[in-house]
């Protein structure tokens, strides 16, 4: 039997392509969400946008036959936009139906009747927790197999060995996995080498698909641009920081954990001083934590300067660390000479960018489709870092598994130019380790 998936606007805003993405079933709409879509149609932001594109989408099944009748699409399944349905006894149904989102139920509820089996699809938890209520089947959009942060990819796993392997290890500075008894690991995951019944005694070391073994890590006993690793985690980041190799680095940490600091200072030493790649490239979404202040006076840079400071806070302590260097005294100065530059996201859709070290911090405030989009952009030569805190969500449509940062994390794993770390270790200060414990 067919199943009937009925769409809320937010799936719309958040994927609009997503009528594409439910194979020989009927999708369908309510007109409520096709006019709740048509209010954002203005907007200059991602939601905007998807608002277009799904207009343009809908446009083009216009030719093919009437939508209230329902179209076939192109995958097989068919799309129905129609008037809002109301069930026979939506009066005992308890229903307001002056609310949107009820009259989404009630399309539910009375294709329900009709004796179809319906899903409603939406990202907003407290109409699944309604649609619970009334015995309507609800799901969240692009549901993954990672149900909760504990369960994303960390990145690390300790494999223990006995005395004689780990020696082997130092020795040879290699690692055969058939020597460490492990089932399934992925490319570029880091692992801590233990000897059995003696943690003590252990090295990290890094799993290559290309050598099938576990390799040691890129040695950072000089500092990286006046950084050192304070952790084993912090250790792991900088090795796929510098790694030339891995392509695409994901971090995920609390605050504290040295995420962008490590970032900013691994992208200085392969721009600034190895001369990897031609510029630091270093960006942010625009997503206020709370109440948003509004409109900003002054220029461009002047109305950006709140949202880049964190950036900026980072790049004044780096230098600070690094002022025995005499080739910059300030980050002014690289952003001077082209070396160095520091942007909002808003403006990469339709770049194409090239040789260049990107960092994308905050990457958990973006979505599945805005992190694809970003990574897309990425030229030759290009290695590109996101950084960010699952749990730390500013965007009303996101939450600590669906965002763009864990949908990356989670499906990119595979991939021998991907490497990821979770860093947990607060390294900021006594006080800021407390808080991310306690509050």
């Amino acid at each position: 039997m067919k199943k009937t998936f009925v769409l809320d606007t937010n799936v719309i805003l958040f994927d609009p392509l997503a009528i594409q993405k439910f194979g020989k079933n009927k999708i369908f709409i309510p007109l409520i969400v096709v006019e709740e879509v048509d209010r954002f149609k203005k907007d200059q932001n991602e939601n905007g946008r998807n608002a277009r594109h799904f207009s343009r989408i809908i446009d083009d099944y216009r030719s093919v036959g009437a939508l209230s009748k329902g179209v076939k699409l192109a995958n097989g399944g068919e799309l129905c936009i129609s008037m809002d349905l109301f069930p026979k006894n939506i009066s005992s149904a308890g229903i307001d139906i002056s609310i949107n989102d009820n009259l989404i139920l009630s399309s539910a509820l009375a294709l329900k009747e009709k004796g179809e089996k319906v899903y409603l699809v939406t990202k907003d938890i407290n109409l699944r927790l309604k649609a619970d209520i009334l015995g309507i089947i609800a799901e969240d959009y692009l549901s993954q197999e990672v149900n909760s942060l504990d369960e994303l990819y960390s990145g690390h796993r300790i494999v223990e060995v006995p005395a004689n392997i780990l020696d082997e290890f130092e020795k040879e500075r290699f690692l055969d996995i058939d020597k460490m008894n492990i089932t399934k690991i992925f490319p570029n995951e880091y692992i801590t080498l233990c000897e059995v019944g003696n943690d003590r005694h252990r090295h990290l070391a890094r799993y290559s698909l290309d050598k099938m073994g576990a390799v040691p890590l890129i040695s950072s006993r000089e500092g990286v641009w006046g950084i050192y690793p304070k952790n084993m985690e912090q250790q792991f980041a900088l090795d796929a920081l510098l790694n030339d190799d891995i392509k695409l680095v994901s971090m995920v940490g609390k605050a504290g954990t040295g995420k962008t600091l490590l970032a900013i200072a691994a992208g200085l030493q392969k721009s600034i001083t190895e001369e990897k790649h031609t510029r630091l490239l270093v960006s942010r979404p625009i997503q206020p934590m709370g109440r948003d202040l509004g409109f900003l006076p002054g220029d461009v840079n002047e109305k950006l300067a709140p949202w880049m400071q964190p950036i900026f806070d980072n790049m004044d302590f780096l230098f600070g660390q690094h002022r025995s260097r005499s080739e910059s005294s300030s980050w002014e100065e690289l952003i001077d000479q082209g070396l160095l530059h520091v942007e909002p996201l808003t403006y990469i859709r339709g770049r194409s960018i090239t040789g260049q070290y990107l960092i994308v911090d905050e990457a958990q405030n973006l979505s599945p489709h805005e992190i694809k989009t970003i990574i897309t952009r990425a030229g030759e030569d290009t290695k590109i870092v996101l950084t960010g805190d699952c749990e730390q969500i500013d965007s009303p449509y996101l939450d600590s598994v669906n965002n763009g940062l864990a949908y990356c994390v989670d499906n990119l794993k595979t991939e021998n130019i991907i490497a990821h770390t979770t860093l947990r270790s607060g390294e900021r200060s006594e006080l800021s380790e407390v808080a991310s414990k306690l509050l």
